[in-house]
């Protein structure tokens, strides 16, 4: 009996000992730490955020116009994707204050366009360089392309093969236009339904906020990774993205020297252009290692 007594009562001490506290210290211990603060924390396992050197939001009018940027600089935000247009007749109306806020406080800037497929390529392009100058352009343009189930407007879905035609003919036209060869955005159900295997001759930034890109994009090499839209970051009111840059910070200096480089002298002709070869490289010579794409 008195062994009895002394087994109970230990089980009993290590129930009191297990707070709530403790629970939820065991239950988050595995979340990899991140540089910025996320009121919705995940554990994408022993390859975390956290671990990535190089760190940037993307913007839009949702993130309003009153942004503290030497704050956001301070905090150790490195880079900005800036929303500039969307299908053929929209301009963001915070696009033009942030690009030329980043460029105030020193933090490398690009614009990217909301891709709508109930319009042209050439529609889209025209809008967008119509709007969007190379001096908003110091890392390469982003087309962002999605499914939107919000939409009031335009909720058709293409083909995959029209979704291709359509992206491939829309950053012929950036790319000719500004000299940079654009980065595609894209979510985990777009890129099932129409990437897979797809433009492997551009970067890719990819949206996986439930776990780590690695588990849910077929073979895809990325380079940029959103993780979050519940992060918290200085100088920004409210929760926001939160991306990572798949290279070292050596690998991310000598990316951005190449792709800052002023545009040659272009035009914004609508003419067709000749088809690039299956095979070609990025367009600027002094791409970043391929060890930098995950």
């Amino acid at each position: 009996m008195p062994r009895l007594l002394l087994v109970l009562l230990s089980i009993a001490l290590l129930a009191t000992a297990c707070t709530s506290t403790d629970y939820d210290l065991m239950k988050t211990s595995s979340v990899g730490r991140t540089k910025f603060k996320d009121n919705d924390p995940q554990d994408f396992g022993k390859d975390a955020p956290g671990r990535r050197e190089i760190h940037g939001i993307d913007l839009s009018k949702w993130n309003g116009d009153d942004i503290d940027w030497p704050t956001v600089k301070k905090s150790g935000v490195s880079f900005v994707f800036i929303k500039a247009t969307e299908g053929k007749d929209r301009i963001d109306p915070t696009f033009e204050k942030n690009w030329r806020s980043a460029a105030g406080v020193g933090i490398p800037y690009a614009p990217y366009h909301f891709y709508y497929f109930c319009s042209t390529p050439d529609e889209q392009a025209d809008w967008f360089i119509a709007n969007v100058p190379k001096a908003s352009m110091q890392l390469p343009p982003v087309l962002d392309v999605e499914w939107n189930h919000a939409s009031k407007t335009c909720r058709t879905r293409p083909d995959p093969e029209t979704v291709r035609a359509s992206m491939k003919r829309f950053m012929d036209r950036l790319e000719a236009y500004y000299g940079k060869r654009p980065i595609i955005y894209t979510s985990v159900d777009f890129h099932r339904d129409n990437l897979v295997g797809a433009f492997n001759d551009h970067h890719f930034w990819v949206r996986s906020v439930a776990a780590h890109p690695a588990k849910i994009y077929s073979d895809r090499r990325w380079v940029f990774w959103q993780y979050t839209a519940t992060g918290v970051v200085p100088g920004l009111k409210g929760e926001t993205d939160i991306n990572v840059f798949a290279g070292s910070t050596k690998n991310w200096n000598a990316w951005v020297a190449a792709v800052s480089r002023p545009a040659p002298t272009a035009t914004a002709s609508a003419e067709p252009l000749p088809a690039a070869p299956q095979s070609r490289t990025l367009a600027y010579a002094e791409a970043p290692p391929a060890e930098i794409a995950q």
